[in-house]
């Protein structure tokens, strides 16, 4: 198995044992508890964060050098996951991982996956030569559609997208989420009026198939949101748009 193999499949257990683990902890059952050291709970960003650090230098260091090469993939794999699953985390600098809020932290890893599943699977188009440099200009403007689509909000269209660009493409042009950064910065409020009233009519007709496969992967959310603080707008649990 290549490094970048391992590094995939390690990223993606790693978020599944996460997963199960604090599910597990937020029931009561199974061995596991909160992890709290004087007083302060070690969110498992920390380690995460060591680990892709371990890596990294590690890679570097061996310079594809296998078995060593192997053991660097598995680090980043691993550490990089346990970050990404409290991305919404360290976004919002508030303990949001049970809350709606929380449930970024989910769709930024389907994305991520979805990204290294491409690039496992060969779409590498850097590699190799004027062949495929000649789809540089085409990769270029799906990476740049699939951007658009995450600062619109649109992380569910990003993940499909990432595997099927037309589905990128027209999400990139489309009304971004009434909540999303770039609703806030780009749109007047008749504009973003008619995003809410196109968000809401998305979320009535499919918002719960959306929501039902959060919860399942994710947990269903038991806190609310936090207080928005006075450069955020409040956010509510989408479906899709």
């Amino acid at each position: 198995m290549t490094p970048f193999a391992l590094l995939f499949v390690s990223f993606l257990v790693t978020f599944v044992a996460t997963r199960a683990i604090t599910r597990m902890i937020r029931a009561g059952v199974g061995p596991f508890r909160n992890n709290v050291s004087g007083g302060v709970h070690i969110h498992h960003a920390v380690p995460g964060i060591v680990l892709t650090l371990a890596g990294a230098y590690l890679s570097v260091a061996v310079g594809g050098r296998r078995p060593w090469a192997d053991v660097a993939a598995v680090l980043i794999g691993s550490g990089s996951s346990l970050i990404l699953d409290e991305f919404a985390l360290i976004l919002h600098l508030q303990d949001v991982y049970w809350s709606p809020q929380g449930q970024l932290s989910v769709r930024i890893v389907a994305l991520t996956l979805s990204v290294l599943g491409l690039v496992l699977l060969g779409l590498n188009p850097l590699a190799g030569g004027t062949g495929h440099l000649a789809v540089v200009p085409a990769a270029l403007v799906h990476v740049g559609a699939l951007l658009i689509c995450v600062r619109k909000g649109k992380y569910s269209t990003a993940v499909l997208g990432a595997f099927l660009p037309p589905v990128a493409w027209i999400g990139a042009v489309r009304l971004a989420r009434p909540t999303s950064a770039w609703s806030r910065k780009r749109y007047d409020a008749a504009r973003r009026a008619r995003a809410q009233a196109r968000a809401d009519g998305l979320d009535a007709r499919f918002g719960h198939w959306g929501l039902g496969l959060a919860d399942l992967v994710a947990g269903r959310p038991s806190a609310p949101n936090p207080p928005a603080t006075p450069s955020a707008a409040p956010e509510h649990r989408p479906g899709e748009g």
